[in-house]
This record gives C-alpha cells, sequence and structure tokens, in this order.
C-alpha cells in the first residue's frame, strides 16, 4: 500500500513539473489511451504516445495498463473494473489496455476526454507471436506449463489458434479473441492502426497519429518537432513482444493445416480487418 501511494505521488508531482515545463499549452488536454489486440504492439503504441511528453504537458510515464485477463491466472475481470479503471484516469495522462468495446467502455472512450488509438495486427501473425511469447518468454503465463508440455511448435500453434476449450481458464479461438475487440473499429474517434503500417510506413502512420490529438486540442509546438519526437521514442529493444519487427512471418510457421483450421475458425476476419480480400491465401 505505501509503496502504490509513493508511486501516485512521484507521478502527480512528475505531471506537475511537466506542467511547468509546458507553460502555455492547454491545461486540459484529453487523455491519450492506447487499446492494443494483444501481441499486436502494445509496447510500440505506448512509446509513440509517450513521445507526446516531449512536447506537451503529458506524463512521462504510463498511468497504468488494463487487461481483461489477469495476467498469471488467466481469469477474466467484470466488465465494472474497465469502466472504474477508464473513470480513474485524469487529463494529460497516458494509458494503455487490453480493452474490449463494450457499449458503456465505447461511451466513455469516445468522448472528448479521451483520444483513443487502436493498435492490431494480422491475426495470422498474432497466433505465432502468441506461441513464442507463451512458450519462450513468460513462464508466469497461465498456459505455460501446458504449452511446454505440447510435442513442437506446430501442436502450440494449433492451439494459439483454436484456444482451449475445455481449460479451466477462458481461451477462445482466435476469431472469438477478437470479437470483443471488433467495435473500436466502427467509431470515428477512435483512431485505427495496422501494426504493420508501423513497420513500413511509418512516417504517415505517425502523422496520423499526431494529428488525431492535434484534431482535438491544439499544440503551441511545430508538426516537426512533435512528428520528430514520436518517432524519436520508439525503441524496439524495450518491447518484450517485439522479436524482429517483419511482418507476414506466418508464412514461415503456417502448414496447410494450420490454413485450414485458421480459416475454419476465423471465417471473415481477415477481410474485416483489411488482411485479405477473400478466402483464397
Amino acid at each position: 500500500m505505501f509503496k502504490a501511494s509513493l508511486r501516485s505521488a512521484v507521478y502527480q508531482a512528475e505531471k506537475k513539473l511537466q506542467r511547468l515545463r509546458f507553460p502555455s499549452a492547454p491545461a486540459n488536454l484529453p487523455i491519450l489511451l492506447g487499446i492494443s489486440f494483444p501481441k499486436s504492439g502494445t509496447h510500440l503504441l505506448d512509446q509513440i504516445l509517450l513521445g507526446f511528453a516531449n512536447v506537451a504537458p503529458y506524463a512521462k510515464r504510463l498511468h497504468s495498463f488494463y487487461a481483461e485477463y489477469e495476467g498469471e491466472s488467466g481469469k477474466k475481470r467484470e466488465p465494472q473494473q474497465a469502466l472504474d479503471w477508464l473513470d480513474s484516469l485524469r487529463p494529460r495522462d497516458i494509458a494503455s489496455a487490453h480493452l474490449f468495446a463494450r457499449p458503456e467502455a465505447v461511451a466513455r472512450v469516445c468522448s472528448p476526454k479521451f483520444a483513443p488509438y487502436f493498435i492490431f495486427r494480422d491475426p495470422r501473425d498474432v497466433v505465432v507471436s502468441h506461441v513464442f511469447y507463451v512458450t519462450d518468454m513468460e513462464a508466469r503465463h497461465v498456459h505455460h506449463d501446458y504449452y511446454q508440455s505440447l510435442p513442437d511448435f506446430n501442436a502450440r500453434l494449433k492451439i494459439s489458434i483454436l484456444g482451449r476449450p475445455d481449460a479451466r481458464v477462458e481461451f477462445p479461438n482466435i476469431a472469438a479473441r477478437f470479437e470483443p475487440y471488433l467495435g473500436w473499429l466502427d467509431h470515428k474517434e477512435v483512431l485505427t492502426l495496422h501494426f504493420e503500417d508501423l513497420i513500413h510506413r511509418r512516417e504517415s502512420t505517425l502523422l496520423s497519429i499526431m494529428d488525431h490529438l492535434l484534431s482535438r486540442v491544439p499544440l503551441p509546438t511545430s508538426r516537426q518537432l512533435i512528428l520528430a519526437s514520436l518517432e524519436a521514442s520508439i525503441n524496439p529493444t524495450k518491447s518484450p513482444t517485439f522479436r524482429s519487427g517483419k511482418t507476414g512471418e506466418w508464412r514461415k510457421h503456417f502448414t496447410d493445416e494450420h490454413r485450414e483450421i485458421f480459416k475454419d475458425v476465423a471465417g471473415d476476419l481477415l477481410v474485416k480487418l483489411g488482411y485479405e480480400k477473400g478466402g483464397e491465401w
């Protein structure tokens, strides 16, 4: 309890110092909220949003991170917990979340209080990244021991696609995991970002991220300086899930069987997200 209170006090002091650094900037800046689908560039988006702290009185660190599932237990949180977390945020905070697009959450996030962003990635690359993460990178993950018990990568990839319907903790197939996030695509207040665009079309994507905030509130800083700050904030080595900075890696790992089971469970998900025009891939 003492450590939490101390962290909060330090955080608030840092925000006050930031306000003194930029006295001419608006005091009531919206909350920068990075919403992400897991294994889709969460840390990369966090870094970029924190880049605004170099040109405006935003917090220099994340206020907090929220996930719909508890990390080690895999237990699903109650919807009210997400709303309470959103209500805890204040102007000039920067926060990050794996947040479902429930109507109550959407109503809060799509208000003037927030400048929200939603990043996602090709679901085929997501399931590959998930295998590496659960098996090799996060020993405390609720599915780590199970993945370790499987005979090889191919078997683990099947599970990341199909889920574990009989497990004691909820882990649905890849389409069902994406479904609660799809509602963010339907709201113009939320800037949707493909992870791949931050790799292959970085400058234009950073411009979109910058303009999404500037369309809500002007900053007394040149566009060139803001853009340079966002670019300079990117450090892939500090992202535990940013393994190679490459896209389309699923082609190296999917067998014909993986393709078929993915198509069976995902339906038109790839079309909805803009990664394919049909089922022939």
